[in-house]
């Protein structure tokens, strides 16, 4: 089971921190991706960071304002977001897949939370 939580209302360039709470299996042994959807849009990849943290992409959109980590401790994953836009408003979900590899396609991967929103205004 995988749950989001720290979406929000925010105004254009303040930050949020998203978090990924797993549970049921083991977290470290899944690569992890950030995924959002803007109304009327389809879901789109933000961020992946592999089961051991050491592969790690980022949308072109997001690169440069945003974090990708997990705790496989605590079998978290986290995205930190920074200088916030407009655009950056959807629900956003994390997914996980059993595989060593990040990838960019929604379909890679397995399981899937329940979204958080961001809502970002100018």
């Amino acid at each position: 089971q995988l749950v989001e939580s720290g979406g929000g209302s925010v105004q254009a360039g303040d930050s949020l921190r998203l978090s990924c709470a797993a549970s049921g299996r083991t977290f470290s042994v899944y690569t992890m991706g950030w995924f959002r959807q803007a109304p009327g849009k389809e879901r789109e990849f933000v961020a992946g960071i592999s089961w051991r943290g050491g592969g790690i992409l980022y949308a072109d959109s997001v690169k440069g304002r945003s974090s990708i980590s997990r705790d496989n401790a605590q079998n978290t994953l986290y995205l930190q977001m920074n200088s916030l836009k407009p655009e950056d408003t959807g629900v956003y979900y994390c997914a996980a897949r059993p595989v060593a590899t990040v990838s960019t396609v929604g379909k890679a991967y397995d399981y899937w939370g329940q979204g958080t929103q961001v809502t970002v205004s100018s």
